[in-house]
């Protein structure tokens, strides 16, 4: 009996200490996905503060980089290398606007959603070219819809 508690209690710790360092996102970057070409899959993500993003490039020549102006307050921004996996813990609540560098012009954009999106009408301001702006308008009409 004995054996059998201290396993339930090294377990609950175990996963409880799991839980404390956040949970990780994937998204891939692809030539191709569910919603066209040059996407990010999923496109649109709400994580808690602490909750790693990794980005795969499934298909080479992208990267994740944020949008000047579209990332929190007392966010630092970042840059992928172009072809290579890109891990990011993301520790500032509010939106993240992220875009391919080569494929910005095509539309090839996410929105992160870390807590509270405090910073949403800011990021909805920032001007973006025409591609750009008509998939940002989508993301941005599911930061308040029930997931």
């Amino acid at each position: 009996m004995k054996n059998v508690l201290f396993t339930a209690v090294a377990a609950a710790m175990i996963m409880a200490a799991g839980s404390a360092f956040g949970e990780e996102v994937k998204i891939k970057m692809l030539n191709e996905g569910a919603k066209g070409r040059m996407v990010f899959e999923p496109d649109f993500v709400k994580v808690d503060a602490g909750d790693t993003i990794t980005f795969v490039p499934t298909d080479e020549g992208h990267n994740a980089e944020t949008i000047k102006g579209m990332i929190p307050p007392g966010a630092e921004p970042f840059k992928s290398k172009i072809s290579a996996e890109f891990s990011v813990t993301l520790t500032e609540n509010g939106v993240y606007g992220i875009r391919c560098t080569p494929h910005y012009a095509l539309g090839m954009v996410a929105l992160i959603v870390v807590g509270t999106p405090e910073n949403v009408e800011e990021a909805k301001a920032v001007k973006v070219p025409a591609k750009p702006k008509k998939v940002f308008d989508e993301l941005f009409a599911q930061v308040d819809a029930p997931q």
